[in-house]
């Protein structure tokens, strides 16, 4: 039997050894990279100009938060999969209307402007929970309807529905195993969870290591923040080298807490801005990002579930000079307007 310290070392050994094996060979069953194409900006190139764009990058990938018929048309025939959010605006109406409603809902406003089988995923409603909690009754309710329209349509398997959520759905991320759901919001959340198990279908999280370095210099170092943190931290016997890994598997962990042990994780958001704050930069975006890419093409997972990998969708496809809060809230684009990389990632 092994002993205490031998177990540890492994999991180092093997935390260690992943990102080689990726240069080594090649993983054909990589998880998926993806990129969000947030449109809140006044300088955004014309749609059929980002169709090309994602083509010459390889990406085949998109999320878009909401269906707007400019940026989904010429989406259609492109072999691109498209994440499509439910805005949350339209969760009472999908809530508390019929199965019919919400069949005729993604008829209009979807698959008018998509062929079905480039949908392979629907977000209803982003971050919800913590950004507008007026609309927490109407997620579950309307994710059950949009999931009977489209078992109606026939797409039932095809298309997976989730909902999208901010970290702070956790009470407590920190060691990743004592990861837990906010108790208030458990109503929620146990009934959403029971869905996605008889579903199949994927915890939807949005993971910013970002914030927790800007919110928390003290605890949150960069390095541990961007991959490159000499330091190991053992939870339960488990290495942990960085916050994204962390982040995960206190999500992964705070569903086990609640009876839930093989949904999925998908991160619909993640990135590193380049400008407007301590810690931000083309280089530190790069090395967020680039680690983020390479970890999912090779499937390394994360320390408490090794080798499955994590689904990831970068942020943002562009700038977005519309948005509010922080400076750095309008600097995470990967692409300048011009369709020139900020950095040299690659999604492939």
């Amino acid at each position: 039997m092994e002993n205490h310290r031998m177990r540890i070392r492994r999991s180092i050994f093997l935390t260690l050894l992943f990102p080689l094996l990726f240069l080594l060979s090649h993983s054909t069953g990589a998880a998926q990279v993806g990129v969000c194409y947030g449109r809140v900006a006044t300088n955004l190139p014309l749609p059929s100009a980002v169709i090309s764009l994602l083509k010459s990058n390889g990406i085949s990938r998109v999320r878009l938060f909401n269906p707007d018929p400019d940026a989904l048309a010429p989406f259609w025939g492109t072999g691109i999969e498209l994440m499509i959010g439910v805005p949350n605006e339209i969760l009472p109406m999908l809530a508390n209307g019929t199965v019919a409603t919400s069949q005729q809902w993604l008829k209009s406003n979807i698959f008018t402007y998509v062929a079905p089988n480039q949908v392979r995923y629907l977000a209803v409603g982003n971050e919800v929970l913590l950004k507008e909690p007026y609309y927490t009754p109407y997620v579950v309710p309307a994710i059950l309807n949009l999931y009977q329209a489209l078992q109606a349509l026939g797409l039932g398997d095809t298309i997976k529905v989730s909902s999208s959520h901010a970290a702070t759905i956790l009470s407590n991320s920190y060691p990743p195993s004592a990861g837990a759901f906010d108790p208030n919001l458990k109503s929620v959340l146990i009934p959403l969870l029971g869905f996605l198990r008889d579903t199949r279908s994927p915890l939807m999280v949005n993971v910013y290591p970002f914030y927790s370095y800007i919110n928390n210099k003290e605890k949150a170092t960069l390095d541990y923040a961007l991959f490159r943190s000499s330091k190991i931290k053992v939870d339960q016997n488990l290495a942990y080298t960085n916050m994204f890994d962390s982040t995960i598997d206190a999500f992964v962990y705070a569903m086990e807490r609640e009876g839930f042990h093989e949904i999925p994780v998908v991160v619909t958001e993640t990135g590193w801005p380049t400008s407007g704050a301590d810690g931000t930069g083309v280089d530190n975006a790069l090395a967020y990002n680039g680690n983020v890419v390479m970890r999912a093409l090779a499937n390394i997972g994360t320390p408490r579930r090794p080798g499955v990998g994590v689904e990831v969708f970068l942020f943002d496809l562009f700038d977005e000079n519309g948005k509010s809060g922080g400076e750095y809230e309008r600097h995470f684009g990967i692409f300048g307007a011009n369709g020139i990389k900020a950095y040299d990632i690659r999604f492939n």
